[in-house]
């Protein structure tokens, strides 16, 4: 094992600037005039994957390619434990480009970080492991298990091929579990495991009012304004205490049990920290709960984004035709997706105003996830942290939504374990992402203390 990490030691500066060259690629899923470079970013990978030892191809789907790479496999070896690496090289799109220090795609290393979009969702991450894996191939070192790498291009858009994919190479990627590095970890002294993602559901509505825009004095105060009826809407959803009065919103949520509070409370990041990384006046949440267990263990409902009337500059005296709200819900283990959305829409087209028109459009939707946080799996994992941080590990949960996971769960019948390297600071989604390289480093030795922690005995 020390041969491994002695390898990952000596060849950290290569493998800093081929990440940066990974990250040159501008693979914005969401925006069709980069359909190019995200088939020359998953060509890239193949290449690479090749070259460090793994058997690499790429694989074609109705939208964007998706990269398998395998370990070798002996010839009538014995079943051996098997395992999957999902990542995804797809990333945000990066505007507003006028906020980024430099440009998104041009990576830039200052201190002990690398600046650029996709640097920790999820290129980085998910490369701490290819390097981990080349490390026991280029060494001679045997894996005590065989892995496959699954690398998707549509993560970001909703991982819209990667289900058929999983479908159809079904019993070629049956594992015993799946691990993922897209999530995140409180500090670089707080490696993390997380056990639990919230679920969600998106939808948008639109409130019609007049056929037309109309002059707000000749007609304004005989008219409902949709705008105004949109923000009392919206507004009635939510009380003064942070808790969500559609009637049946919170059923079958499952409590809080007292070891999971305790692992909440272990969270470094506390209120008042919280609120200066922010740069919020105050927080604000569900009472009752901590702000670690509200934006990780409790459900939601966001407005996104509202969109009514003269939006350019200066004044134009109307009274729009229409107002929009994009919303999304996090939801919680126990919730389904599909019960909650029946009851949001059932109560906002109970309250909706005779005075306009309401129209919802069905977004997405995935389950909660939930792995137990004191089995073996997490177990392995706690101890591979440990190793690779030289720190004490905490099991947390986690706000965000990585909807796959309950298809690897469903169509493979593999748990995931979520073993984040990302930092809170490091703008996923905003401008100036950045990837902190103890990080990376910290993430190869993980990656290659995992795989023995998951087999010990075995070679």
């Amino acid at each position: 094992m020390q041969v491994v990490l002695n390898y990952l030691k000596q060849n950290q500066a290569r493998a800093v600037a081929e990440l940066c060259e990974l990250l040159r690629f501008p693979s914005v899923s969401a925006q069709p005039q980069h359909k190019p470079d995200l088939r020359a970013c998953a060509q890239w990978l193949v290449k690479h994957c090749r070259q460090i030892g793994l058997e690499a191809k790429l694989c074609p789907t109705a939208g964007h390619p998706i990269v398998l790479a395998k370990t070798p496999r002996s010839k009538g070896q014995r079943r051996r434990p098997h395992y999957m690496v999902y990542g995804h090289y797809d990333v945000q799109p990066p505007e507003p480009l006028d906020l980024w220090h430099t440009p998104p795609f041009e990576p830039r290393i200052e201190g002990r970080s690398v600046y650029a979009r996709g640097s920790t969702d999820n290129k980085g991450q998910f490369f701490a492991h290819l390097k981990a894996v080349e490390a026991y191939l280029q060494t001679g070192t045997p894996l005590p298990c065989d892995l496959t790498f699954v690398l998707e291009g549509e993560e970001e858009v909703g991982s819209k091929s990667l289900s058929h994919f999983l479908k159809t190479h079904r019993r070629e990627l049956a594992c015993d579990a799946v691990v993922i590095s897209d999530t995140g970890m409180p500090g670089l002294k707080y490696p993390a495991l997380t056990y639990a993602l919230r679920g969600i559901i998106a939808f948008e509505i639109t409130l019609h009012g007049p056929e037309r825009d109309l002059h707000s004095g000749v007609f304004g105060g005989a008219v409902e304004n949709p705008a105004m009826a949109l923000a009392r809407l919206l507004a009635g959803v939510r009380d003064d205490r942070g808790r969500i009065t559609i009637p049946g919103f919170y059923d079958g949520v499952a409590p809080l049990s007292r070891f999971e509070r305790a692992q909440a409370a272990r969270y470094p990041l506390k209120e008042a920290q919280l609120k200066k990384l922010l740069g919020a006046p105050e927080l604000f949440g569900e009472r009752g709960f901590t702000a670690t267990e509200q934006r990780s263990a409790r459900p939601t409902f966001e407005i996104n984004g509202l969109t009514s009337g003269y939006q350019g500059e200066g004044s134009k005296t109307i009274v729009p035709a229409w107002a929009r709200a994009k919303i999304t819900c996090r939801l919680v283990p126990d919730q389904s997706p599909e019960q909650v959305r029946r009851a949001v829409l059932a109560h906002l087209k109970k309250i909706c105003p005779p005075t306009v028109r309401l129209e919802i459009e069905a977004g997405h939707g995935a389950e909660a996830y939930q792995v137990s946080p004191t089995g073996p799996l997490a177990q392995a994992s706690l101890r591979a942290l440990k190793k690779a941080f030289g720190a004490e590990p905490i099991l947390m949960r986690e706000g965000g939504s990585i909807p796959i996971v309950n298809q690897f769960k469903k169509i493979l019948g593999a748990d995931s374990l979520l073993l984040g390297l990302g930092l809170p600071d490091d703008n996923a989604h905003s401008p100036n992402e950045k990837f902190h390289l103890d990080c990376f480093a910290g993430g190869q030795r993980m990656s290659a203390y995992l795989w023995q922690e998951l087999n010990p005995g075995l070679d």
